[in-house]
């Protein structure tokens, strides 16, 4: 990101029609709430529609973004911006064929069919059918994120903006509220650590020699729609023949001629509500520690894979820069795993290495051009000899075919497979030690997890299925992710028992204590969606009549 007094912006980035959630959390904007609502009256929520103006990124400096001041002198301390799932643009009046367009994830749903769900994770008790909103007629047509500066503000602004939908024919489904825990998620580590940051400024060459070596810096087509994605391609998007209705509202699309971009500058979000058995975290990992003789915080990091305060674990910080990666954030982001491939540091399925595998198939980077062709097609392997940890033990061509082990099991690129977070916490925080307390009341307390990708199959679906809800990740058995997993057997053959999927592996612990099962499970889905969160111009073309 540039450190220049203003924001720099490629020229052919409109940012007054980008809205800002894609480029700044709003972080001083302390109080939240995000208000589902249901379309009664299509032509009257259409008119209301068009009374909203979401911040843009329009004049926003580079020092007025990274400190979030922006959007507190903007209408008095507070905010919003605004999404539609599919039903929602189908029941404000626009055309099926149209909704057609958009990408399939987003059309069908997140609670569409059992395939899906099983693919996520939503199965047993995150199933669909046990949410509290997201299916039947709780499905939400519409998503307000509310922003304000203080509690009492955010109040009358939720007030105001309720009022002011179900007078134009909305019915709200639910507000829900957020919680200010001071940058720590309810379980009690530091969140929102390592999060990917976008070329808004230079253009990148996907796939170019240069190219190869790990980034944190991913090209603007992983976030927005129409722009070139990491592999140089316009990521797939709804567009309009220039003589369809109130086509002449949208922006120009780059490609094909004649046509007129629904995308442009929007992206898709993701919102799921995530509830946190705080309470049974840590009297699991009390009992399991004192089992295997090991403190309770080493053993709740190792999950992590991060200390409580957001430090990587073990000898994995590097000593060069990682583009993307500012220098102040080193410490906590300016790492990789090249010098941990058996996870002997940090666990091979611990959630920070599930949700962002980091060099992944390539991890030794910049390659020649048999590598690079061998890491496309999977058959990446590392020579057995000497392996160990803070080491690179394989030589600069790793495919030796006498030697392939199952644990070297290529993990697709992580730059293909990054998500923007953009969640906050809710309920009450309590401690790990009144977590123990067995007067200690539940605190119902979890994330709203909201990400924003711009290909929901490709990032969203495939970190979630693949990564984080499998239990055959990076060649591991019978385990999911140690804080979201939902602990359901593994499916296998018919003739065959399904496997467990309730274990945790921790080969750097001594012998006793590497492998832990019987995990229950700590996060459950409580609703979810897929939304559309257009760009001004999209906006206004989906509120018009």
């Amino acid at each position: 990101m540039t450190t220049k007094s203003k924001m720099m912006i490629r020229p052919e980035v409109d940012r007054s029609d980008v809205q800002g959630i894609t480029w700044t959390a709003f972080g001083l904007l302390r109080s939240a709430s995000y208000m589902l609502l249901r379309v009664v009256e299509p032509h009257a929520a259409r008119r209301w529609l068009r009374g909203l103006a979401p911040d843009s990124l329009h004049d926003l400096s580079a020092a007025d973004v990274k400190m979030n001041v922006e959007g507190v002198k903007k209408n008095g301390g507070e905010t919003y911006q605004v999404a539609f799932t599919s039903a929602g643009l189908l029941a404000l009046g626009i055309d099926e064929t149209i909704v057609k367009r958009f990408s399939p994830e987003f059309v069908e749903g997140m609670a569409s069919n059992e395939n899906r769900s099983r693919r996520l994770g939503d199965t047993g008790a995150n199933a669909p059918t046990h949410w509290d909103w997201g299916v039947g007629d709780k499905e939400p047509h519409i998503l307000l994120i509310l922003l304000s500066s203080d509690a009492d503000r955010l109040e009358t602004f939720v007030a105001k903006m309720r009022e002011q939908a179900e007078a134009a024919g909305l019915s709200k489904i639910v507000v829900l509220p957020t919680s200010d825990m001071g940058k720590v998620e309810p379980f009690g580590f530091v969140d929102g650590v390592s999060q990917p940051s976008f070329d808004w400024d230079r253009p990148r060459t996907p796939g170019t020699t240069a190219d190869r070596d790990y980034t944190n810096l991913l090209a603007l087509g992983e976030l927005l729609l129409g722009y070139r994605n990491e592999y140089g391609l316009l990521t797939e998007r709804p567009l309009l023949d220039a003589s369809e209705k109130n086509a002449d509202i949208l922006p120009i699309a780059s490609h094909p001629p004649d046509s007129r971009d629904l995308g442009l500058n929007g992206s898709y979000l993701v919102y799921r509500q995530l509830a946190q058995d705080v309470r049974g975290f840590w009297r699991w990992v009390a009992g399991e520690a004192e089992r295997v003789g090991v403190t309770m915080d080493d053993l709740a990091e190792s999950m992590v894979g991060r200390r409580l305060g957001g430090a990587p674990l073990g000898d994995l910080t590097l000593r060069r820069s990682i583009p993307g990666v500012e220098p102040r954030d080193s410490d906590l982001n300016g790492f990789l795993y090249d010098t941990d491939p058996d996870g002997l540091s940090c666990p091979v399925g611990a959630h920070i290495r599930r949700a962002n595998p980091r060099t992944g198939d390539a991890p030794s980077g910049r390659q020649g051009p048999l590598d690079n062709l061998l890491v496309m097609l999977g058959l990446t392997v590392r020579r057995t000899r000497g392996a160990t940890s803070s080491t690179l033990p394989w030589p600069r061509n790793t495919t030796v075919w006498p030697f392939l082990r199952s644990e070297d099991d290529a993990i697709a690129s992580a730059r293909f497979h990054r998500i923007l977070r953009r969640g906050r916490e809710y309920g009450q925080q309590i401690d790990r030690n009144s977590a123990l307390d067995p007067a200690t009341s539940d605190p119902q307390a979890g994330i709203h997890f909201l990400c924003l990708n711009a290909n929901i199959a490709r990032q969203f679906e495939f970190i979630q299925g693949a990564w984080i809800a499998s239990a055959k990740f990076a060649a591991l058995t019978g385990e999911q992710d140690p804080l979201l997993g939902n602990r359901e057997p593994f499916p296998t053959a018919p003739i065959a028992k399904p496997r467990p999927a309730d274990g945790f592996s921790r080969p750097g612990a001594p012998p006793q204590c590497r492998h832990a099962t019987g995990l229950p499970q700590f996060v459950t889905v409580r609703g979810g969606a897929y939304f559309f969160l257009p760009g001004r111009a999209a906006l206004k073309w989906i509120a018009s009549d």
